[in-house]
């Protein structure tokens, strides 16, 4: 059995799961692992273990760089000023159904 305070200090790895229905990736959760092929068969053990997955993505946590809520203005302020991106522009063919 693996010592607890060492797999603690194993790096950190983000797992995304697909489903069997092909949906996109999805964020999963995290597992400790000490180098990729470890990290995918934990996270194999962990998150796919009945079925659930049928593809998995690893990912280091320290590869991940990711905005903070204090960047919300001026970081996303470039996508508020083009209101062609916005739905109301696009007329909606006949038959199909709005949601």
């Amino acid at each position: 059995m693996t010592n607890p305070s060492a797999e603690r200090s194993w790096p950190l790895w983000e797992v995304f799961t697909q489903p069997a229905d092909g949906a996109p990736h999805e964020h999963a959760g995290s597992v400790h692992a000490t180098d990729a092929e470890h990290a995918l068969q934990n996270a194999r053990d962990v998150y796919a273990r009945r079925n659930e997955a049928v593809s998995l993505w690893v990912v280091p946590s320290a590869a991940i760089t990711a905005s903070t809520p204090e960047d919300m203005g001026p970081f996303f302020d470039p996508a508020n000023d083009k209101a062609y991106r916005h739905p109301q522009f696009y007329k909606v063919p006949k038959g199909v159904k709005v949601f």
